[in-house]
């Protein structure tokens, strides 16, 4: 059974319940009230018709049944005492009658009661004896009540009349209601079968302050939530596609050219000179094999790594990269300065000396022919920063939210030809990571790049 047709069955069930009681309790509250007024007049007329016959008796010196009998007859014929038949005994006789019902014989039951007879009409009986100078009479009067049932009877015809329309009604009407409050469920069940169909942008946009409308918000924050996860795992899906084919790309490349020049030395006849200009082939290529390797290798533990800091001078480990650097960068006409500011910090030395290498390193690469490169740290509050520029051409807007990315390179010919695999701003961008810190790119065509990397592992 549907929710709303439970909620209208439990209102139809209560209004029965409720009408019911409250009706029932009217119409007995009524009948009653009725049948006391009808005793009360029945009574104040026997009364009355007691009351005429002990004055009958009280001013005849010697009265004789005939008299009481007449004025009780005179008493009913002008309708003074109500009474549908009165019947009047003596000596267990009857000596007088009146009205349409039979007379029985006398049965000596006193008082008042009600007494349903043969014609199916209801009745008050009164009952007494009256003492006079003759002799003992009894007197019994019927006080007729069958209206006081008949209205009954109409009034509970009436009430059921009404009680049908009125469950009717409130049939409809609950029914209606019980629409328009789960209405909202109906939005909400939709909305469960559009995500489960995958649509997962529909929202239910119910706007009212009870409890359904707390719960579709609540359901909307989660397919909210739904959608921006599977977005990030389709994006993360995309990333690890582009990865495997730029992996699968990278190996390709070195990988012809060992197995072209190996074959070539083993199946022809090469002079010397050729023979070294393959064996040099052979080994770059194997060199180049190695880097990505080492590369991907640093990468993959470094996700896994709980860093062991230890004090150290940011200006201590530029100045040794510098050092080491130089030489090779001066061949290719390249000047290399630097600024740093003094201090110490916590750090982990052997992965930021890799971080400024591979800093330099794409600085580099991104110098055709020749050029300035100016590396600077300062000390922060809590640990450093470290910033790498160069005069080179510049990095194109689109290009700059994926430079991170593995194996991402702004000028893919050039980089390969310059035995770059795009995995070295992928390894400083998680050296970061590790150390708490950010990197940030800064760059404009014709004016250079600045890459600043900010590592707050702590203060020494």
């Amino acid at each position: 059974m549907r929710f709303r047709l439970k909620i209208t069955v439990c209102m139809i069930w209560l209004l029965s319940l409720s009408f019911g009681i409250g009706g029932s309790l009217m119409l007995s509250s009524s009948f009653n009230s009725a049948l006391e007024q009808e005793k009360d007049a029945a009574e104040s007329s026997y009364s009355f018709l007691v009351k005429t016959v002990q004055m009958v008796n009280d001013i005849s010196a010697l009265p004789n049944r005939s008299d009481i009998t007449e004025v009780i007859k005179q008493l009913d014929s002008v309708g003074m005492i109500g009474f549908s038949s009165v019947w009047v005994y003596a000596d267990d006789e009857i000596i007088y009658c009146s009205g349409d019902l039979e007379p029985k014989e006398l049965d000596g039951v006193n008082g008042i009661s009600v007494k349903t007879l043969d014609d199916g009409k209801s009745y008050y009986k009164l009952s007494g004896a009256i003492e006079t100078e003759a002799d003992t009479l009894h007197l019994t009067a019927f006080w007729d009540i069958s209206s006081v049932y008949d209205m009954r009877h109409e009034q509970y015809k009436t009430y059921m009349i009404v009680f049908a329309a009125t469950i009717a009604v409130g049939a409809v009407l609950s029914y209606l209601m019980a629409r328009l409050i789960t209405k909202p469920l109906d939005r909400l069940t939709n909305a469960t079968k559009k995500l489960a169909a995958g649509e997962l942008s529909y929202r239910c946009g119910i706007k009212s302050g009870d409890e359904l409308g707390q719960l579709s918000r609540d359901f909307d924050a989660m397919a909210s939530k739904l959608e921006e996860n599977m977005e990030q795992m389709q994006d993360t899906v995309h990333r690890q596609e582009e990865f495997m084919g730029s992996f699968a790309h990278e190996l390709k490349t070195p990988m012809t050219s060992i197995i072209g020049y190996a074959d070539l030395l083993r199946g022809q006849s090469l002079n010397a000179s050729e023979r070294m200009d393959a064996a040099n082939y052979i080994f770059s290529e194997g060199k180049r094999l190695e880097s990505l390797s080492l590369k991907l290798l640093d990468i993959m533990v470094l996700k896994n790594t709980k860093l062991d800091l230890k004090s150290t001078s940011p200006a201590q480990l530029i100045e040794s990269v510098v050092q080491y650097l130089r030489p090779s960068y001066e061949k290719q006409g390249i000047t290399i300065s630097y600024s740093c500011g003094v201090g110490r910090c916590l750090l982990e030395p052997d992965l930021v000396k890799s971080l400024i290498v591979n800093l330099m390193d794409n600085a580099r690469k991104a110098l055709d022919s020749g050029g300035q490169i100016d590396i600077s740290s300062k000390m922060l509050s809590d640990g450093c920063s470290i910033t790498v520029k160069d005069n080179g051409p510049g990095i194109p807007p689109e290009a700059m939210a994926h430079l991170t990315e593995a194996f991402y390179r702004v000028d893919k010919s050039r980089s390969r030809a310059q035995g770059g695999a795009g995995l070295g701003l992928s390894l400083c961008n998680d050296i970061a990571r590790l150390h708490n810190g950010s990197i940030r790119f800064e760059s404009s065509a014709g004016n250079g790049t600045g890459v600043t990397v900010e590592l707050h592992g702590g203060a020494a």
